[in-house]
């Protein structure tokens, strides 16, 4: 019988082990060296001498526990919340919010002379309130092997729940709701069959949207109406594989200067309004639109940036992945009295040459994908000839990696920015515009 060598799995060395940490990766780990190998630790900062113990070892990278801080930076700060390094939710309190801007835009342009060998001054950070600024959270559901309700955000690479009661980053106003909601779902007799929940807030109220992985018994939808009614929300419910119901209160909506946007919970929509309005209105600017533009939106959701651009210029088109969102937006367009704005159901991943938008000549592009970036369409925009190309990004990796198309394309980058939509995390917002050389 043949007989084949299985190599023995390399033992961890979980020794404690002195590191200094040189940078923070594009997530906010921070970055030490073993040799020539990488180690990431969450919680370590540029500068510090650190006690780690290794708990992943790759033969690319290492992963590690910080153990203890032996030399702090001079920007370490103290946690504001409670729930800081046992929730998921944030991983960058221990760092001066200016010292997080600093450092997220060094990555950006790391990243973008790496990968798209584009080196620039970036514009001045967009930035607002570092606190207070979320204005949806979704929270898990489940209950302890003890029989207690847990409500919160998942712990860092894990399952298990942290249970949050106050939340310094929520909108103050979803924020107090969050230990009447705990109270609420802790009676509810189908409390085990709660998978999830959400508070977003609108113009039109806030929003409780529960979902139960089974029916629920009616006294336990009674008991959610009542409360719904009491606070003032707007309740939506989804009962197992049923669509969600809105049970009170109007549709929720969101304002964009003169402009109505409604939604549905379940949409996406930016968690930060005041840097949304922000960002739209720099994208608009480095747009510099005029009258007679016809203007492409690609991954366009709801129209967020849609509708605004669409008050300044002759015509825009949306394209989304998400027919539901497309419908939204049409909606939208209509209801603040848009006709020069078309929407579109399209796969951005495949050839859009073909398609009915795809053949239209357009002046200016704007796209905003998802955190996978615009790989599968970016041929597309770099052959469309727009004289200027807005790539918003929550991915710098992937908008150095999509930057590539426009350059080999004769395009410039001429200008970049990182814009401060959740601050305390990881998470990096930026902006991108090229120009077509003439």
């Amino acid at each position: 019988m043949a007989r084949f060598f299985k190599p023995q799995k390399k033992s961890l060395d979980t020794k404690h082990k002195a590191m200094s940490v040189e940078r923070l990766d594009h997530q906010g780990d921070g970055v030490a060296f073993d040799g020539k190998k990488p180690v990431f630790i969450a919680g370590a900062l540029p500068g510090e001498d650190v006690v780690v113990q290794v708990t992943e070892d790759k033969r690319q990278f290492a992963r590690a526990k910080l153990i203890k801080v032996s030399k702090p930076s001079a920007e370490r700060v103290k946690p504001f919340c409670q729930h800081y390094g046992r929730c998921g939710g944030c991983n960058l309190q221990h760092l001066a919010h200016d010292a997080q801007i600093e450092a997220k835009q060094e990555t950006l342009s790391q990243l973008m002379k790496k990968f798209a060998a584009a080196d620039l001054t970036q514009d001045a950070p967009v930035r607002s309130e570092d606190l207070g600024y979320r204005r949806r959270v979704r929270l898990s559901v489940k209950i302890s092997k003890d029989g207690k309700l847990e409500m919160g955000f998942r712990q860092r690479s894990s399952k298990d729940i942290v249970t949050v009661t106050h939340c310094p980053v929520l909108d103050t106003d979803l924020d107090s709701l969050l230990p009447k909601v705990y109270a609420l779902l802790d009676g509810l007799r189908g409390r085990r069959i709660i998978g999830h929940i959400e508070l977003v807030g609108s113009d039109a109220g806030r929003v409780l949207f529960v979902r139960a992985v089974k029916p629920l018994h009616d006294e336990d939808v009674a008991s959610l109406k009542q409360f719904a009614d009491e606070q003032a929300l707007i309740l939506y419910v989804q009962q197992a594989d049923a669509d969600a119901e809105r049970l009170s209160g109007e549709s929720p909506h969101y304002s964009l200067d003169t402009l109505t946007l409604a939604f549905e919970p379940q949409d996406f929509i930016q968690v930060n309004a005041d840097i949304n309005q922000k960002m739209i209105a720099q994208a608009l600017d480095w747009l510099a639109l005029s009258d007679d533009d016809n203007i492409l939106d690609l991954f366009c959701g709801l129209g967020n940036f849609s509708l605004p651009i669409a008050t300044q210029v002759a015509s825009v088109v949306g394209v989304e992945g998400v027919d539901d969102m497309v419908q939204r937006a049409s909606e939208n367009a209509k209801r603040n009295g848009l006709g020069n704005a078309s929407f579109y159901h399209a796969n951005l991943e495949l050839d859009a040459a073909g398609s009915d938008w795809g053949k239209q000549r357009y002046s200016k592009v704007l796209l905003d994908p998802a955190r996978a970036g615009a790989l599968g369409v970016m041929p597309y925009v770099a052959q469309s000839g727009a004289e200027r190309v807005v790539y918003v990004s929550c991915n710098p990796a992937t908008l150095a990696r999509d930057s590539q198309a426009l350059l080999e394309r004769g395009y410039t980058l001429a200008r970049l920015g990182m814009l401060d939509m959740f601050p305390h995390t990881g998470h990096l917002e930026s902006m991108a515009l090229f120009i077509k050389k003439a």
